[in-house]
């Protein structure tokens, strides 16, 4: 991709932030609506926990393809499709007969998105080239989850108790069609100087073991022991497989040669947790403020308003700082205010009180602002451009993953105790372990953030991103392209 105008960057940064703020608002919006869809759809907690979850699976499962396509047959090209398939599928969601119906085209929906933010970020690493412009560039991105969080809850609240919860689909109507236009005009076409061969037995094996593990742990506590423990075995299976299989190809799915470094490793684990501490957060707070405190939907909004406004601050400063002091304090920062939130509500029944609430709500969203850049960032830098779109893809899917089970994982354990009692006498019981689980992923966000940060973990990716460079080096040698990928291999250096 040729360099473009400083005007032509920014232009080409909202329009990928637009992709980045329909994929987020659905999170936000729908959960928000999970009580009103419950007494609609007659559903239980765990179809409710479906309803989430068949979004983030399919995401999870689908994004590492989305960016390895983009990069082999043209980025534009594939975030334009996502764009259709996104918007399409929330056309369906609005028309749902039915709770099963609805499952389904949330996961038409969910392959548009998974199109969407693995392939912008990776338009937006081959766009913003300079370390520190790109550290911004990333912080605007987390920024876009501060306003999604912030204006979710608030603008699907208003919509559920105004027009009805098919309404929250409509808004991706809008956005979606004018990214598109915008798309279609202004962001130009890029790809792999190298294309890379389709996975197709990686990709069945990521679906395997990702959707063999939500299904054992959502259906858990109604299932028999002989089912949950045949589908925990195919999920294993699965995982031996991804492991024997991809470092024997010549290029797989997910290379693992990138967890060679620390601070990818880390920052992979990090998303995971802080996300999985997100899902969990958002759907026991959406369940306490409507179905125990009887709260509006619009009400319960703004009652989580303390914790997206401060995500909405923090986000852009996370980023600035990441690009001017690194990502450690980011890490730091998260992790100490997401275990202090869970902590809070776990061992001091902190929904009890309006006080205490609106405390652990400001605390929770000063922990998740921080800690989306860099995350962001650390997975890809150090990587070489060729492989952007895999690398991001790479963090988005732990994003989508951790959401996909921290809903699982809370979801299960608050279904195992709601049937000890009357529902608005035993939940706030029930959801303690939940919040003991959320203070657990804040620690491990704290910890890993040490640990992956310090000079020991920069050697390591030091010499993970030489091997890679020096591998793609050869192999555009090889191909005859040695001017590309020596551009390549500088500007892989640059951003270490």
């Amino acid at each position: 991709m040729s360099e473009l105008s400083p005007h032509r960057r920014m232009l080409v940064l909202a329009i990928c932030c637009m992709s980045l703020l329909i994929v987020s608002l659905d999170v936000t919006v729908l959960n928000v609506a999970l009580p009103s869809m419950e007494r609609d759809l007659d559903a239980s907690v765990a179809g409710m926990q479906w309803a989430l979850d068949s979004y983030t699976l399919v995401l999870a499962s689908l994004m590492m393809l989305a960016g390895s396509t983009a990069d082999r047959i043209g980025r534009r090209r594939v975030f334009k499709t996502g764009l259709v398939l996104f918007t399409l599928g929330s056309v369906l969601c609005s028309l749902a007969p039915s709770l099963d119906w609805l499952i389904v085209f949330r996961m038409i929906q969910a392959v548009g998105g998974s199109m969407l933010n693995p392939v912008a970020m990776s338009i937006i690493t081959n766009t913003f080239t300079d370390p520190r412009e790109r550290a911004r560039a990333i912080g605007v991105w987390g920024g876009v989850v501060g306003i999604s969080m912030a204006a979710g809850p608030i603008v699907g609240g208003l919509l559920v108790d105004t027009v009805g919860w098919r309404s929250i689909f409509w808004m991706n109507l809008p956005v979606g069609i004018a990214a598109l236009l915008l798309t279609w005009r202004y962001i130009p076409e890029s790809r792999a100087p190298k294309a890379r061969r389709p996975d197709p037995v990686g990709q069945l094996l990521v679906i395997a073991l990702l959707g063999s593990l939500t299904y054992t742990i959502i259906e858990a506590p109604g299932s028999p022991a002989t089912h949950t423990l045949g589908l925990a075995a195919v999920a294993l299976a699965a995982l031996l497989g991804l492991l024997y299989y991809e470092p024997r190809r010549a290029e797989p799915l997910i290379d693992l040669r990138f967890f060679r470094s620390a601070p990818f490793s880390g920052a992979t684990v990090i998303a995971i947790s802080a996300f999985a501490a997100l899902s969990g957060f958002l759907f026991l707070s959406t369940l306490y403020l409507q179905n125990v405190r009887g709260l509006s939907a619009l009400h319960a909004g703004l009652w989580m308003l303390p914790m997206a406004v401060m995500c909405f601050v923090c986000a852009p400063l996370s980023g600035r700082l990441v690009g001017s002091r690194g990502p450690r304090f980011s890490l730091l920062m998260a992790g100490t205010a997401m275990t202090a939130s869970g902590v809070f509500f776990a061992a001091f029944d902190a929904e009890t009180s309006n006080v205490t609430l609106v405390i652990g709500y400001f605390l929770f969203g000063l922990g998740f602002g921080f800690v989306n850049a860099p995350i962001t960032n650390t997975a890809v830098s150090g990587m070489p451009r060729a492989q952007a779109g895999v690398a991001a893809a790479v963090a988005s899917t732990s994003r989508q993953t951790g959401g996909t089970l921290g809903v699982a994982v809370i979801g299960a354990v608050l279904a195992s105790g709601l049937g000890s009692g009357p529902y608005k006498e035993v939940f706030a019981s029930a959801a303690r372990p939940g919040w003991w689980i959320i203070a657990g992923c804040g620690l491990a966000v704290l910890v890993l953030g040490a640990v992956t940060t310090g000079g020991w973990a920069r050697r390591t990716a030091e010499r993970t991103a030489g091997r890679l460079v020096d591998e793609a080096d050869r192999a555009t040698d090889a191909g005859g392209g040695g001017e590309t990928g020596a551009r390549d291999a500088a500007g892989a250096r640059t951003r270490m």
